[in-house]
C-alpha cells in the first residue's frame, strides 16, 4: 500500500521510501529510544547511509515512487524504527535518476530537492540531515548546486552515483566539482546506480538471485574507487573527504592486488602515484555494511578504524543490527566502536556529539 508523504511540523513533500519497517513491539509499546552506551559514556549514533525521495522532483523525470516499487512510509515509522535499533541521526541521501536530464531540468529538479531536503531536517533537526543531490552530468551546475546546498540549505555534503551516464567519476570533465568539494571541506557520500553493474556485464547478472544489486552495486564502487586512485583524483584533491557505501565494495577486501600490479606489469601503469594504491584506502571513508562481524574486522584491518562510519542503507531490510554489529565484533576498543558508531560521522558531518 502506499501511506502518504508526512513530516512533523507540518512540512511536506519527501518520502521515507523502501520497505516499510517498524521498531519491535516492545520498544513499540514503550516508546523509548534504545540508549548506545560504550564504556559508560553515552555514544550519539549516525547513520551515514539512510535514503529517502521527493515526489515533487520525480515526476519531473516521468518518474512515480509506484512505478519504481518503492513504498513510502511515515516519518513517524522510520522514526520508531530508528529508536528500537539505537538510530540517533540519519544523513539522507537519494540515489540519483537524473542524470540524463537537460541542464534547466536538472537545475529545476535539484533545486525542488535541495529545498525539501532542508525543509525536512530543519523540521526534524535533532534526528536527520542530508546530503545535497548535484547534477553530476554538468559539472559546473553541480559545483555551484553543492556551494548552494551547503551555504543556504545546511545540507552537509553531496551524495553522488558510482559513474555518470558510462563516465568515471575520475573523468577530468568532473574537476570543477572536486575542487569545490574540497573547497568547502564537506563529506561526498558514493553509492552505486540502481542498475548496479558498469553495462557491459548487465546480461551476465541476469537470472536468479538478483545479482545486479548482490554483486553489481559492489561492484560499480570497487571501479569507481578504483578509477579515483588510479587517475591521480586523489593526489590532485587530497583534502576531499570521500565515504563509499557497502564497505568500499570489493576494493578493500583485495586492495593488495592494486599495489601488485604496478609491480608486476608497470608498463600498464603509466601515471605515477604519490603513494602505493593500498595507502589511499586511510585516506577514504567505508560505511559498516559488510554483514559479518568477521568482514567488518577485516576492513578495518585493511583502512584502519578511523575510515569507518556506521551504515543501514535503511529502509532497505538488509539489517536491523548495524549497532550491535559493531558492537559485537571482536577485537576493537571502546574508542574505535564510538568512533564507527558515531563520532567520526559526527565530526564529518557537523553533527554535535
Amino acid at each position: 500500500m502506499t501511506v502518504p508523504t508526512e513530516v512533523r511540523g507540518g512540512v511536506t513533500g519527501i518520502a521515507m521510501v523502501g520497505c516499510s519497517a517498524t521498531a519491535s513491539p516492545t520498544a513499540q509499546a514503550k516508546g523509548r529510544r534504545r540508549e548506545v552506551v560504550v564504556s559508560g559514556r553515552r555514544v550519539k549514533t549516525v547513520d551515514v547511509h539512510a535514503h529517502c525521495a521527493v515526489p515533487e522532483a520525480m515526476t519531473l523525470m516521468g518518474q512515480t515512487l509506484e512505478s519504481s516499487a518503492l513504498l513510502m512510509s511515515s516519518t513517524q515509522e522510520r522514526l520508531a524504527a530508528m529508536d528500537a535499533q539505537g538510530i540517533d541521526v540519519e544523513a539522507l541521501s537519494i540515489n540519483p535518476y537524473w542524470y540524463k536530464a537537460d541542464r534547466e531540468v536538472a537545475r529545476e529538479l535539484i533545486r525542488i530537492q535541495n529545498e525539501r531536503l532542508a525543509e525536512f531536517c530543519a523540521a526534524n533537526p535533532e534526528r536527520f540531515v542530508a546530503f545535497a543531490s548535484v547534477a553530476l552530468q554538468h559539472p559546473d551546475l553541480a559545483a555551484a548546486q553543492l556551494e548552494e546546498g551547503v551555504k543556504k540549505y545546511g545540507l552537509r555534503g553531496a551524495g553522488l552515483g558510482g559513474s555518470v551516464n558510462g563516465l568515471e567519476l575520475a573523468d577530468p570533465k568532473f574537476h570543477p566539482f572536486w575542487a569545490k568539494a574540497e573547497q568547502l571541506g564537506v563529506l561526498v557520500f558514493i553509492h552505486p546506480q540502481a542498475t548496479g553493474a558498469p553495462t557491459e556485464l548487465e546480461h551476465r547478472l541476469k537470472g536468479n538471485g538478483g545479482l545486479g544489486n548482490v554483486i553489481g552495486n559492489p561492484l560499480e564502487t570497487t571501479i569507481a574507487l578504483s578509477h579515483l586512485i588510479f587517475e591521480g583524483t586523489l593526489d590532485r584533491f587530497p583534502g576531499l573527504k570521500i565515504c563509499a557505501a557497502h564497505g568500499g565494495g570489493y576494493l578493500p577486501s583485495y586492495a593488495g592486488r592494486s599495489d601488485a600490479g604496478c609491480v608486476t606489469f608497470p608498463e600498464r601503469c603509466t601515471r605515477p602515484l604519490r603513494k602505493k594504491p593500498t595507502e589511499y584506502l586511510r585516506q577514504l571513508y567505508f560505511d559498516s555494511l559488510v554483514f559479518t562481524p568477521e568482514a567488518l574486522r577485516h576492513l578495518v584491518a585493511e583502512t584502519g578504524p578511523g575510515q569507518i562510519v556506521m551504515g543501514t542503507d535503511y529502509p532497505f531490510p538488509w539489517t536491523k543490527t548495524s549497532v550491535d554489529h559493531i558492537l559485537s565484533t571482536p577485537g576493537l576498543s571502546d574508542a574505535e566502536r564510538a568512533a564507527m558508531l558515531g563520532d567520526t560521522a559526527a565530526r564529518l558531518l557537523g553533527v554535535t556529539a
